[in-house]
């Protein structure tokens, strides 16, 4: 489905970057912008806006499913499980996002992962569409830890997800 919908969205390039050359020319920080949302079934689409070499935190999407498709520029997706009992993370692959390219998870509460620009100069802009309105999630940071002990044990902090703004065509 991710591939998909990928493909579909560049289907026409020009069309969608024309669409969205404010929020990739704009000197911000890190934001989201509303598209659309519904109650049934609970869906929420936004267009993140990506500064040149900003990353996340290690974080869940609050049991939500996503897909996530990079509309201009390159992102880094670092995907981790996490041990529901302990919050241990396990790091499971890294992935490179260009244009029309995709990535999926499902609900629930094992699911984390840190998204980074690869860009040092441009903004990069990506679509992401959850099963629900993303208002509260989970960022991980190392435990303190002792000598010789394992470096998979995180720290869950709660986050509020702030948006932007509502984009109209």
């Amino acid at each position: 489905m991710a591939r998909a919908l990928g493909s579909v969205i560049h289907k026409d390039t020009p069309v969608a970057g024309d669409g969205l050359s404010k929020l990739h020319h704009a000197k911000r920080g890190f934001q989201r912008w509303l598209l659309g949302e519904r109650n049934k079934p609970a869906i929420s689409v936004l267009i993140m806006s990506w500064p040149p070499n900003y990353y996340t935190p290690v974080h869940d999407h609050g049991g939500l499913w996503g897909v996530e498709v990079a509309l201009y520029g390159a992102l880094e997706v670092e995907s981790y499980e996490r041990e529901s009992a302990s919050n241990a993370l396990r790091f499971l692959r890294r992935d490179w996002l260009g244009p029309g390219d995709a990535t999926w998870f499902d609900a629930g509460d094992t699911h984390a992962h840190r998204c980074r620009n690869l860009s040092r100069h441009d903004t990069a802009l990506t679509l992401h569409v959850y099963g629900g309105q993303l208002a509260q999630y989970s960022a991980y940071e190392p435990a303190a830890q002792q000598p010789g002990e394992q470096a998979n044990q995180w720290l869950a902090q709660t986050q509020h997800a702030a948006i932007a703004g509502r984009l109209r065509g």
